[in-house]
């Protein structure tokens, strides 16, 4: 059984910066792309970030230059450096990933979320 679990979520002042970690375990035989997702409830959820296993990254065009993605392969994990983070950015962020976990057939997996919440 594969898992996904985030952290570092919590409460940061308007221009400050949290690192969120997301790390996969269980069986697995290959990561493809991991990525962030953010929702406010009662909104559609929102694509912030991706890093494909071969380090290509693509942004929401809202947080590009202040929002880092990152992975380690050797410890299936990936992170987002969130940084100048705004009060409209708080949300509950989610971090998936595409695995491939006993037979080569490829998954999508959720981590449960972390709340980021921004203060004025």
């Amino acid at each position: 059984q594969v898992q996904l679990v985030e952290s570092g979520g919590g409460l940061v002042q308007a221009g400050g910066s949290l690192r969120l970690s997301c790390a996969a375990s269980g069986t697995i035989l290959s990561i493809a792309v991991m990525g962030w997702y953010r929702q406010t409830p009662g909104k559609q959820r929102e694509l912030v970030a991706t890093i494909t296993s071969g380090a290509s990254k693509n942004y929401h065009d809202s947080v590009k230059g202040r929002f880092t993605i990152s992975r380690d392969n050797a410890k299936n994990t990936v992170y987002l450096q969130m940084s100048s983070l705004k009060p409209e950015e708080t949300d509950v962020y989610s971090c998936n990933a595409n695995i491939a976990s006993r037979n080569w057939h490829f998954i999508t997996y959720w981590g449960q979320g972390t709340q980021v919440t921004v203060s004025s």
